[in-house]
């Protein structure tokens, strides 16, 4: 079963699909992206017993507020918006690429409403180089299609896995916008804190998390991380391995108290 929410405070209107009934995990996607990367994830996780909310980020879809200056505390506070008036108050929040940027700051500045972190393809804590510029042709649709897909799997999907799905969805007038807000606050103000369990669910193949980097959260972090890899799967794995993760988000879901 699913609904479409339009949740309204002030100034922001977040446009929140909500899949299933049971404990809420609201799910974030990646720089660029929408929250319709999540629609095989979303149905398998509401199969297994969850609500899945699924807040479209500012200038997506229905989704509007403030963009001049735009931060990670303003779109955490969105994210707090929705487990308010849709979660019951408390949620396990997972942030797919750049979405656990959000995910962690709004665990950070809301802790008691966030009861989880799932981190879904996070990036190494510094960019491996050559990856951005990559990430901005895959997002250009007015760059050849064979061009785009070269990017796209370079970047995005392990070999043998079809980029093609990925060549629609981009947002790319949104990028400079998100880019800003990126880095406000630094990450040095969020990355090496946290309240709340964290799920680190790392693609196999994930370029931005060379193996160098598997543990460099847990190394700061400790016994709240958990990381976890994925087989087949590189930055995109919600297309290339929904099931999967869908399976390792509901298992480590089941594990945190409410």
């Amino acid at each position: 079963m699913q609904r479409r929410e339009l949740l309204v405070d002030g100034q922001v209107q977040v446009d929140v699909l909500v899949d299933g009934i049971g404990p809420a995990i609201v799910v974030l996607p990646s720089s660029q992206r929408d929250s319709l990367d999540f629609d095989d994830v979303a149905g398998r996780t509401a199969a297994a017993g969850f609500s899945v909310l699924r807040p479209q980020p500012r200038g997506m879809a229905n989704s509007k507020g403030p963009m001049q200056g735009l931060t990670l505390d303003a779109l955490a506070q969105d994210v707090a918006l929705v487990i308010e008036r849709l979660g019951g108050g408390r949620a396990i929040v997972a942030g797919h690429a750049f979405g656990h940027f959000v995910a962690r700051v709004a665990a950070l500045n809301h802790p008691a409403l966030v009861r989880g972190v799932a981190v879904l393809a996070g990036a190494a804590r510094t960019f491996p180089p050559g990856l951005t510029a990559a990430l901005d042709v895959a997002a250009d649709a007015s760059r050849p299609r064979d061009e785009r897909l070269s990017a796209l799997q370079r970047a995005f999907f392990a070999p043998g896995n079809d980029a093609s799905v990925w060549l629609d969805g981009w947002h790319p007038a949104l990028r400079e916008t998100y880019r800003a807000a990126a880095v406000t606050p630094p990450k040095t103000a969020w990355w090496p804190v946290s309240h709340a369990p964290i799920l680190d669910l790392q693609g196999a193949c994930d370029p931005w998390r060379p193996a160098a980097t598997r543990l460099e959260l847990q190394e700061v972090l400790g016994a709240k991380v958990t990381v976890q890899l994925l087989e087949q799967a590189s930055h995109a794995m919600l297309p290339e391995q929904p099931a999967a993760v869908a399976a390792a988000l509901t298992a480590w879901a089941r594990t945190l108290p409410t």
